[in-house]
């Protein structure tokens, strides 16, 4: 999981706001590993949702 949701922090702190989608793609990951990692650094406090896409805190 770690590694999934260090993937997803820096892809979101290089592009700013994308949404699960944008997220799946660039990464070549699914969306379900999308999700499960944003919930992980959401739990962190770390990401926020806002309009459908996803930033950083």
């Amino acid at each position: 999981m770690g590694s999934r949701a260090g993937k997803v922090w820096r892809t979101l702190n290089i592009w700013g706001e994308l949404t699960e989608d944008e997220l799946a793609e660039l990464l070549d990951m699914d969306k379900k590993e999308v999700l499960s990692a944003l919930g992980w650094l959401a739990r962190e406090d770390k990401v926020e949702l806002v309009n459908g896409k996803w930033m950083l805190k």
